[in-house]
């Protein structure tokens, strides 16, 4: 066999990186153990890996290509590493988990977590908007130390055991050689260097908890369970990383007069079975009313409504654009049922002029009727065409 690492790979001399990287996994894919247990594919396999180890290493090719014997212990024969996230590479097209490809040094710097914060808020002020000062209990960027975690006038070290790569590399034998695979440095925790003095305030981390005052502005038209985002208010990462988001959910108080579905509201009033009878006007407070700024405003708080003559019981008035406002503009309406109070107990005279009413109405003695359920159209048209 061809001791060229050009011709074992099937590419130019003048191929670059990529190229060889992709001729190595096709090879890989058809050549591994896994795939083809023959004994000879077996052979041209390491060859393969050996000479992509030659190929993909710019020292080795450059002394290659000036005509030297870069690889005289690995490609006739066994002892020549090369690195498993390269096997891995061509079968799944990135460093298997856990494999250790190479990414360098990560950084203490992460964005910090969302928090999430309850607000009890009135129905007034969730239909028509309130602003709010919350105290809100977060991790804030250590300002001793800027969020770099070490004490003042100090700086991190680069780490001597990974030597600021943040990895380290782990070579084990197998029928294949030897196989290298990079981990993280475990003195380090992988950031590649070490704070000799951290900061007193932090203990290091870049970040101190405290209790802070946010002034939240409710927009009208939120309802019970909304979350208004405030971005960048949350809790702020380790190493003074970017703060996370802050959510303020709503939740709305029960009302003692109105009850909210979707951007309606509903009351119920009770009259007394004269006024159903003979109509009559009332004043009925709307929600405007529990706005603290009503009084001192031309805010309308009120509104006259209309009680038709021989109004029944259960019967509904809908009183448009007073209910609550949308949060893409517009508002519902205010829908008003109407319960008619019997009389339970009557003096002597209420009860003679009851009864008198009673026989000019003709109904001193009335059987009751029970009433056909409504047709439906259907069922009408079929009468129509049958009669």
């Amino acid at each position: 066999m061809t001791q060229d690492p050009y011709e074992i790979l099937g590419v130019s001399r003048d191929a670059g990186a990529d190229e060889i990287k992709k001729a190595y996994r096709k090879l890989a894919r058809q050549l591994h153990p896994d795939v083809n247990p023959d004994p000879e594919t077996q052979e041209r396999f390491k060859d393969v890996s050996r000479a992509y180890e030659v190929l993909s290493d710019p020292g080795k090719r450059a002394a290659y290509d000036r005509g030297g014997d870069a690889f005289s212990q690995g490609f006739g024969g066994a002892g020549q590493g090369f690195s498993f996230t390269d096997i891995m590479d061509a079968f799944f097209g990135g460093g298997a988990p856990g494999a250790g490809q190479s990414r360098g040094p990560r950084s203490r710097a992460r964005r910090g977590q969302d928090a999430l914060i309850r607000l009890d808020v009135e129905l007034a002020e969730a239909a028509f908007g309130v602003t709010r000062d919350l105290k809100v209990d977060t991790a804030l960027r250590c300002e001793a130390c800027e969020g770099e975690g070490t004490a003042p006038g100090t700086k991190p070290m680069a780490c001597e055991t990974c030597h600021g790569q943040g990895e380290v590399a782990v070579v084990q034998r197998s029928f294949l050689g030897e196989i290298r695979t990079l981990r993280p440095c475990a003195a380090c925790r992988g950031y590649g260097s070490i704070i000799p003095d951290p900061c007193r305030e932090c203990s290091g981390d870049g970040r101190v908890r405290s209790r802070r005052t946010l002034t939240v502005k409710i927009p009208a038209g939120v309802d019970h369970g909304t979350r208004v985002q405030l971005t960048g208010q949350g809790e702020v990462g380790p190493g003074g990383g970017p703060a996370g988001d802050l959510y303020v959910e709503i939740h709305v108080e029960p009302h003692p007069t109105f009850t909210r579905h979707g951007n309606d509201l509903h009351t119920t009033i009770s009259l007394p079975m004269t006024a159903a009878a003979l109509g009559t006007q009332l004043t009925l407070p709307l929600l405007e009313a529990d706005l603290p700024t009503s009084k001192d405003s031309e805010t309308v708080t009120t509104f006259d409504l209309e009680v038709r003559p021989g109004t029944q019981s259960g019967s509904e008035q809908v009183i448009r654009g007073f209910g609550v406002p949308s949060l893409r503009g517009g508002r519902g309406d205010l829908v008003v049922s109407i319960s008619v109070d019997t009389p339970t107990r009557l003096d002597p005279r209420q009860e003679e002029l009851l009864r008198e009413l009673a026989a000019i109405r003709g109904e001193e003695s009335p059987d009751g009727q029970v009433e056909a359920p409504h047709k439906s159209m259907f069922g009408r048209l079929r009468d129509a065409f049958q009669g």
